[in-house]
């Protein structure tokens, strides 16, 4: 059974029923040690008071937080779990929302809803609810020491929750400001809208997978047979002078390019026979 990630309810109204969170994806990739290159062996990571100028092991560490030069303010597990607000132990369900109207911006993790057994009924009530609506549920909730504002929306195999950044999370500041005034001939918007067409499709992520995380493997099977390793050759990239030429290829290539749902990706057997 997968780990339990929260254990709590969901509240909206006057109806109330227990549900778990699980995790519903999690990033994937090759891990590597940190090695002394000097005979490769395993490097330990050492916390150290910098006053006493020693280690220290982590039964002498506290949390705390800096409030001013030198200055601290510690708290413990037992402080932080006294302050924890209601929604701890309960999502209370703030809101409904127009399904979609959510700017995908604001969200952050991803987690499958699941009821209790012996209190389905209510999960799927709202389920069923929210799917004929077209809504879905703001809610609030409390998990590894952060309360997050978390939107909860109906799936094919039952509710998934995510949970969203606030709004002063965000870092606007870092936005691109690009002006939308240029004007573009219609030719030019015809093209683009036909190399659009040509890409587009139904969204089938089984057939996308991680090309970099394939190459480290190869290149660590490599160098384990003590084999060259061959250098991934890398498109060369022309800054676009002339618009209407550049989409006009684009369109042609398109146009050369198998179709996405009839490719198969090579499994990772056939990909070292080749």
């Amino acid at each position: 059974m997968p780990a339990t990630v929260w254990k709590g309810y969901i509240s909206f109204g006057l109806v109330s029923f227990p549900v778990r969170l699980f995790t519903a994806a999690r990033p994937k990739g090759i891990h590597f040690h940190m090695l002394h290159k000097k005979d490769l062996s395993r490097i330990k990571e050492v916390f150290y008071c910098a006053d006493e100028d020693k280690p220290v092991s982590r039964a002498e560490i506290v949390k705390g937080t800096k409030v001013d030069k030198g200055e601290y303010v510690v708290v413990t597990d037992e402080e932080l779990k006294k302050i924890a607000p209601p929604t701890a132990s309960t999502m209370d369900i703030l809101q409904f929302v127009p399904t979609g109207e959510v700017d995908p911006l604001y969200l952050e993790s991803s987690y499958y809803v699941a009821p209790e057994k012996d209190v389905s009924k209510p999960y799927l009530l709202l389920m069923q609810a929210m799917t004929e609506t077209r809504h879905d549920a703001l809610a609030k909730i409390t998990m590894h020491n952060r309360e997050h504002i978390a939107i909860i929306r109906p799936a094919k195999t039952g509710l998934v929750l995510h949970t969203m950044y606030f709004a002063d999370e965000l870092q606007e500041v870092n936005a691109p400001s690009v002006s939308k005034s240029r004007e573009f001939s219609k030719k030019e918007v015809d093209l683009a809208k036909t190399l659009i067409g040509k890409l587009a499709g139904a969204f089938k992520p089984e057939q996308y997978h991680d090309e970099y995380r394939e190459n480290v493997r190869a290149l660590l099977e490599a160098k384990q047979k003590g084999q060259k390793v061959a250098r991934v050759p890398q498109p060369k990239k022309r800054a676009v002078v002339d618009i209407m030429e550049a989409l006009q290829r684009s369109l042609q290539s398109a146009k050369e390019r198998p179709d996405k749902s009839e490719r198969k990706t090579p499994s990772r057997r056939s990909r070292k026979a080749a």
